[in-house]
């Protein structure tokens, strides 16, 4: 079969057959193709803002924690120091913090529950009319996760007592998706210090969609647990017995975080300083109450180093002892200023121990006064 010969009309030389006469054709006559762009009105609405990628949200956090390294390590040997103490301490002492930092996390997130109401309803069950059970749920909720259990990076759903129902919509994102991917996101900044990765976990609460019904105690507890998650004794790691303002969401990554640690630093001395004094009030306890017979002054003076208010009826149901024992120790502890009636009523009293400096302000106060001879008391008397 032989090749056909090339037209020579359609060489590559010339142009191909209608391309001049498509040139003839003016522009103005093309009305049915758009413009330029640059011509066209810019009066479209703003299209949705692009979801930053997390490699550039761990980059920012990763840039933080450098600025802020020397804080860091500060932070992170008094966080050393507390786990170290706690773990040599008695049990009670990660109680006693669980119970303070618990009611503190609880006027950040608006609840302001107090340590005594906390300690007759995690004791006894105990609420009064104007207290929010609810309320007393969740930071009674908060306690139990300061004081034990798996952490948070083990199975978050387990952790925060959250459930997908079984009705759950096609169309609705699941918790466990929700989690899945704050997990992810903490996984990948795994060489981040604990501390510097909770404070940015705590800070993608929200962005992750796990506050959608304004879980911020969740968001705290579960920070709390990661930061001392390389330590033995803590459990947890204070955050608001220093005060809220390390919990405050605005900034750049370096200024969250910058906040958290100095934050946590206050948290961890204020610590520090509340076991110095339990420590000195029950080696004093002690030693005074040696006199005593019985079990009854020894798992009294446990239970109140254990919990930051006590009551009758708690110190009864945790040590086992009858109402008369237990009122009858109490009052002679009272006399001895080892415990301070705090309530200021008859019933539905509570104590609490008498620290060391609050003892040397009674007894200066109640010390004679020294009256000078030339007072004007002697000159009256003359």
């Amino acid at each position: 079969m032989k090749r056909q010969a090339l037209d020579t009309h359609n060489s590559f030389d010339d142009p191909p057959i209608g391309v001049e006469k498509a040139e003839e054709i003016s522009e103005d006559d093309l009305w049915f193709l758009p413009g330029p762009i640059e011509s066209e009105p810019d009066d479209l609405p703003p299209g949705p803002r692009a979801e930053p990628r997390d490699t550039a949200i761990l980059d920012d956090w990763r840039k933080a924690e450098a600025d802020n390294a020397a804080r860091l390590a500060r932070v992170a040997g008094r966080l050393g120091g507390l786990d170290e103490r706690l773990r040599k301490g008695p049990e009670g002492w990660r109680h006693r913090l669980a119970l303070i930092e618990a009611a503190d996390l609880s006027w950040f997130v608006g609840d302001r529950i107090g340590p005594d109401r906390l300690a007759l309803w995690i004791a006894l069950r105990l609420s009064g009319v104007q207290d929010d059970t609810a309320a007393l749920a969740r930071v009674g909720w908060a306690v139990r996760r300061l004081t034990g259990g798996p952490g948070p990076e083990v199975d978050l759903a387990a952790f925060v007592d959250r459930r997908d129902p079984e009705n759950l919509a096609n169309e609705a994102e699941s918790f466990a998706d929700r989690a899945g991917g704050w997990l992810d996101l903490m996984a990948q900044a795994a060489d981040l210090h604990p501390i510097s990765r909770a404070c940015m976990g705590f800070h993608l609460w929200n962005l992750a969609g796990l506050g959608q019904h304004g879980d911020r105690m969740e968001a705290a507890v579960t920070a709390a647990r990661i930061a001392a998650s390389e330590g033995s004794g803590a459990g947890f790691a204070p955050i608001a017995m220093g005060g809220a303002g390390g919990l405050r969401a605005a900034g750049r990554p370096a200024d969250r975080l910058t906040r958290w640690l100095d934050g946590m630093e206050s948290a961890c001395l204020s610590a520090i300083r509340h076991l110095d004094d339990v420590e000195v009030w029950a080696a004093r306890a002690e030693a005074e109450m040696t006199s005593l017979s019985g079990k009854t002054p020894q798992t009294l003076r446990a239970v109140l180093t254990e919990w930051p208010f006590v009551s009758a009826p708690m110190a009864e149901t945790m040590t086992g002892a009858s109402r008369a024992a237990i009122q009858r120790n109490l009052a002679w502890m009272e006399a001895r200023h080892l415990i301070r009636e705090v309530t200021g009523q008859g019933r539905y009293r509570m104590w609490r121990i008498a620290e060391a400096r609050e003892i040397e302000n009674r007894s200066i106060s109640n010390r004679p006064r020294k009256v000078s001879p030339n007072s004007s008391f002697e000159k009256k008397a003359g």
